[in-house]
């Protein structure tokens, strides 16, 4: 009994250090087997009280979303991609909507984003997609 109880604590101890779900839902059935051992059921009635409580749990995680992987959009959040919104001055656009800016003491290939005209002035950077900078005209120079 002892044995599952121990177990638990151990997959708790490892949940805490990777932060996932997973390792949680093995340690309530791992204590859930421990319940069993305590009630005195059989050895394999234990093992499947263990593997059920745990594959409810990973489905009932899953129906609910937690499980889910959030993806964030680097190229346009500017809490993953400090450029975002950061000022630069374009000079001219080629005809394809493309140009080239001087940022960060590099000169950076650059394209207008979908939706605005091709003007000089500044532009506020909103995306990077690699290494081509979307550029959209600043307000007060529209």
């Amino acid at each position: 009994m002892w044995v599952w109880f121990g177990l638990s604590a151990l997959a708790l101890i490892g949940e805490l250090a990777s932060g996932t779900f997973y390792l949680l839902l093995v340690a309530l059935g791992l204590a859930a087997g421990g319940v069993a051992a305590w009630a005195g059921l059989a050895l394999g009635v234990q093992l499947l009280v263990c593997a059920a409580l745990t594959l409810v749990g990973l489905l009932a995680l899953r129906r609910t979303g937690v499980l889910k992987k959030r993806e964030v959009d680097a190229q346009g959040n500017r809490d993953v991609n400090l450029d975002i919104g950061q000022v630069v001055e374009v000079e001219s656009w080629s005809a394809d909507g493309r140009t080239r800016v001087w940022y960060r003491g590099a000169h950076w290939d650059a394209e207008l984003a979908p939706g605005h005209p091709p003007r000089a002035g500044a532009h506020s950077i909103a995306a990077v997609q690699g290494t081509r900078l979307v550029l959209a005209p600043r307000p007060h120079s529209a």
